[in-house]
């Protein structure tokens, strides 16, 4: 009884959704777009049932509280729109965050969840962070979107938005284009869930992994390890300073905050 009770500080003391503890920024006038899956069923190839599954709770409540305390706006999106599927196993007692808490006592961002914006129409040049989250659910859409990768590329070009992921949600990278149309993120330095964390934590079902994507689309894919990968975190910024990828999920307050002080920098505060 005494260790269930403890869980959850054990794990925090090993690793899991490390806080945040450096400079934040004050943003206001600035609009931020996090991004999620639609897909709600973790399942085998070829069929259509499984484990519910979706967008890993901290993945979206992190970066969007960040933004939000930054006093950003802050938009939420996903593949199809409408309700997004929020992964039950990642709002449970052992693994779930203050963020997490705070999102499910937030009528505001619930209804953004409940309600979400259709990727198709929302003009992603309009914003100046825009964020790509996880969970075992993006794996199943956010790679095989040829709307977010177009989308994607159009951020890039438009110059202003800084785009981040964290965990499987740099599979919304993968397929985004330069003008010549090669792949946007070839040569980048670049981070996601690393093959390694998928095999110790057993679900190897996904149709697509985030490290041997992104290795696959030509970047230049770098992460941290420790015994067990869960419990390890990383952030990238690339060369150009326009994508900050985070490794797991750990790495969402890190990478929304690198994104946040690239978008002060710029704006020459």
């Amino acid at each position: 009884m005494i260790l269930a009770l403890s869980l959850p500080s054990i794990l925090h003391g090993l690793g899991l959704h490390p806080e945040y503890h450096g400079e934040t920024y004050q943003l206001a006038g600035k609009r931020a777009l996090v991004i999620t899956t639609s897909n709600s069923v973790m399942s085998a190839p070829g069929e259509s049932g499984g484990k519910p599954t979706g967008v890993m709770a901290s993945e979206m409540t992190h970066p969007y509280y960040g933004f939000i305390d930054a006093g950003m706006q802050v938009d939420v999106a996903s593949i199809k729109g409408g309700q997004i599927p929020v992964d039950p196993q990642t709002l449970g007692r052992v693994i779930r965050t203050p963020e997490d808490d705070r999102y499910m006592a937030d009528p505001i961002f619930q209804a953004k969840v409940n309600n979400s914006l259709l990727i198709d129409d929302v003009d992603f040049t309009a914003y100046d962070a825009i964020f790509l989250s996880g969970g075992w659910g993006a794996a199943y859409d956010m790679g095989y979107s040829e709307v977010l990768a177009e989308k994607i590329s159009a951020a890039y070009y438009a110059d202003t938005p800084i785009i981040g992921s964290v965990c499987h949600g740099a599979l919304g990278l993968i397929n985004a284009l330069d003008k010549d149309g090669n792949k946007l993120i070839a040569g980048r330095r670049m981070t996601g869930v690393t093959d390694k964390q998928i095999k110790e934590l057993g679900i190897e079902i996904t149709p697509q992994h985030p490290e041997t994507e992104l290795r696959k689309a030509g970047a230049l894919f770098e992460s941290q390890t420790k015994l067990i990968d869960f419990f390890a975190t990383h952030v990238v910024v690339d060369d150009e300073r326009r994508f900050v990828t985070g490794q797991n999920q750990n790495s969402g307050h890190e990478t929304a905050h690198q994104m946040m002080a690239i978008i002060a920098e710029n704006a020459g505060q």
